[in-house]
């Protein structure tokens, strides 16, 4: 593999970002919420790219893309409902299949704090995951994540809320 490039999500990403989900659904939808099947199609990316790019004008979501000279896109990684005068957002990654275990879950969430931190000027973000996503759970504890106290959390059952202060 060669050097990652993190970026910021661009409206010409539509036909590689839709063969980064399509190549990866099944992957995905073993560990989070299924996509609409709307979604896997030109229109559907083209769709959910204009929008994230529009909420990125208004300053409510950052969308990355993590990408690999030989392979395209091989994540993504989302600073998502930045609320700037709370100071928080919520973080949200995924990592193609044959890409995991390579760190570049890591290397995101690092990217999303320092986004955080530094761009957005946030001192909060916080994570939601599933019980049984022990990849995805292990990012976060490495990262510097703790999990939320229960009383303060309204989750589904078997997800949990961790929290991290900038």
């Amino acid at each position: 593999m060669n050097t990652i490039r993190i970026r910021t999500l661009e409206s010409t990403d539509v036909a590689a970002l839709l063969a980064f989900e399509t190549d990866n659904r099944e992957w995905f939808e073993s560990h989070i919420d299924a996509r609409d099947s709307a979604f896997y199609a030109v229109q559907g990316v083209t769709d959910h790219v204009e929008g994230y790019l529009a909420d990125f004008a208004l300053g409510a979501w950052h969308p990355f893309v993590s990408e690999d000279a030989s392979a395209g896109i091989v994540g993504r990684a989302n600073l998502k409902g930045i609320h700037s005068p709370e100071g928080c957002a919520e973080v949200g990654y995924r990592i193609g299949q044959r890409f995991c275990g390579q760190g570049l879950a890591t290397i995101a969430l690092k990217h999303l704090i320092q986004e955080a931190r530094g761009h957005w000027k946030l001192t909060q973000l916080f994570a939601h995951v599933y019980d049984d996503n022990v990849g995805s759970r292990r990012v976060l504890d490495r990262c510097g994540f703790l999990v939320a106290p229960e009383s303060q959390v309204d989750q589904k059952e078997g997800e949990r809320r961790l929290t991290f202060s900038l």
